[in-house]
């Protein structure tokens, strides 16, 4: 998962948007990692109690994990508390359970689906835009 991350950070810009989901341990923050090694950031952690943090680095990585936000019985938490519409375009967005409500942050994204059920990870990109179209690894 790592080297797919790293293999997938090489070709990022600043403002592009990543929604990673899968089950726990699936891997979404180990592909993180890969795509923050890419952009010459280390240290990256799941921010499941912090929620976000940016990174700086070649282009900044602004990584987060919506689980807390979407699963909370809570009204008051929503991604746009985040206010990453400021800090997007200038950095790569990583949003881990990134669901119906982060698609709606762009219609330019890239989702990646981490399917862990059997012995083998099962990688699944679905691409969302203009910026996408021909996109492979």
């Amino acid at each position: 998962m790592f080297a797919l991350g790293q293999r997938l950070g090489s070709q990022l810009k600043a403002g592009d948007l990543i929604l990673l989901n899968g089950s726990l341990g699936a891997g979404k923050t180990l592909l993180t990692q890969g795509i923050a090694s890419s952009l010459g950031i280390e240290g990256v952690t799941s921010p499941t109690f912090v929620i976000s943090r940016i990174h700086p680095g070649l282009i900044p990585l602004i990584h987060v994990d919506a689980y807390r936000l979407l699963e909370s019985d809570n009204p008051n938490l929503s991604l746009d508390d985040l206010d990453l519409d400021s800090e997007r375009e200038g950095a790569v967005t990583v949003i881990e359970w990134g669901g119906a409500e982060s698609a709606r942050l762009s219609d330019e994204r890239l989702e990646i689906f981490i399917d862990r059920t059997q012995e083998e990870r099962k990688v699944t990109f679905t691409t969302h835009g203009a910026r996408w179209g021909g996109f492979s690894l």
